[in-house]
Parts: C-alpha cells; sequence; structure tokens
C-alpha cells in the first residue's frame, strides 16, 4: 500500500475517472482501453499541466511522479523530453497508457521472435508519430516499444501505470539489447 500523498487538485478531473476505470477490475487490455479514453478526454480539454511538472534535464528524459493510489493500483507520472531524448527498448510491468499533452512522441513497437535456429531477435511491428492529445495504451505481453522525443521542441506527455511507480522507481520491467531486423 502507497503512502505517497501529493498535490493532484489540478489533475483531479482525470484521477478521479482512471480511478473509477481500475475499479472496474477489468482485464489488463480492457482496462488499458478505457483509462485511455480517460486520458483523452482530460488532454482533449487543454488543462495546462502545472509548472513544478515540466521541467526538464539536459542529460535524459525526466519522470515526474504526480499520483500513486492508495492502494497501489495505478501511478500517474509526467515525462519530460527535450529534443532527441528517448527510452530504451522496454516492456512494462503492468498496463499503461500514454498521452501527448505539449509537442511529439514517435513510438515504434516491437515483437520478439525466438525462432528454433536464430538469436531471439526484435521485429519492428508499428511506427506511430502522437501529436498533442494523442494516446496509446499497451498491455503485457506484447508491449515492446522505444519512445523517443522526433521534435526540436520540449515535449510533455502524462502516463498512467497499473502499478505503484513509488515503490517500483520506473514501469520498466525489461530493456532489450536483442538484434534489430526486418521482418
Amino acid at each position: 500500500m502507497s503512502t505517497h500523498t501529493f498535490e493532484v487538485t489540478e489533475l483531479t478531473p482525470l484521477i478521479a475517472p482512471v480511478r473509477a476505470a481500475v475499479r472496474r477490475g477489468l482485464s489488463p487490455a480492457d482496462t488499458a482501453d478505457v483509462v485511455a479514453a480517460r486520458l483523452s478526454g482530460y488532454l482533449t480539454e487543454g488543462r495546462p499541466l502545472p509548472e513544478r511538472y515540466r521541467r526538464a534535464s539536459p542529460d535524459h528524459y525526466v519522470q515526474h511522479l504526480i499520483h500513486v493510489e492508495d492502494d497501489g493500483s495505478f501511478s500517474v507520472v509526467a515525462l519530460v523530453w527535450l529534443p532527441g531524448q528517448c527510452t530504451p527498448i522496454h516492456d512494462h510491468r503492468a498496463w499503461c497508457v500514454a498521452g501527448v499533452a505539449e509537442g511529439q512522441e514517435h513510438e515504434q513497437r516491437y515483437e520478439l521472435r525466438t525462432d528454433p535456429l536464430a538469436t531471439p531477435h526484435l521485429v519492428p511491428t508499428a511506427e506511430v508519430t502522437n501529436h498533442p492529445g494523442d494516446v496509446s495504451a499497451l498491455a503485457p505481453p506484447g508491449d515492446i516499444h522505444r519512445v523517443a522525443n522526433s521534435s526540436d521542441a520540449l515535449t510533455i506527455s502524462l502516463h498512467i501505470y497499473g502499478a505503484d511507480i513509488a515503490a517500483l522507481g520506473s514501469s520498466v520491467r525489461r530493456v532489450y539489447d536483442n538484434p534489430v531486423t526486418r521482418a
């Protein structure tokens, strides 16, 4: 159980509907889809993110923890990216939803192939550039991706994870260094 308390009054219009969606007890994939619809609605309202969640670093993207539900069932974070910053190729511990609030994110999704006569390798399966208001939903297994700020401006995205990020430190379950091949 999380004991973290954060000032989130600005995000109450997002957190309350996400809480209701998570409490429905749906499958991880269905929960991610319902939460994605809630985040999409919130982003289309164009509410500004408080300044304390907009701080960037010249060295790497920054994760600002905004909210952890008391029972640890979900967390909300803001990721702040300068141009060219990116994640490694990774998957997640739980379902996740990401929506662009400002700027743009480029997402490359992968599938891990384990052919009997070859070294396990990653194959690109989808590629998309997300703009303000665009939302992606992922649920394990099959949630391998890499995200980058592909623009020449600051990018801010809101991420909602089906886990207690304060306790875990990150939503990343595994980082992949397998070779990438074309299908």
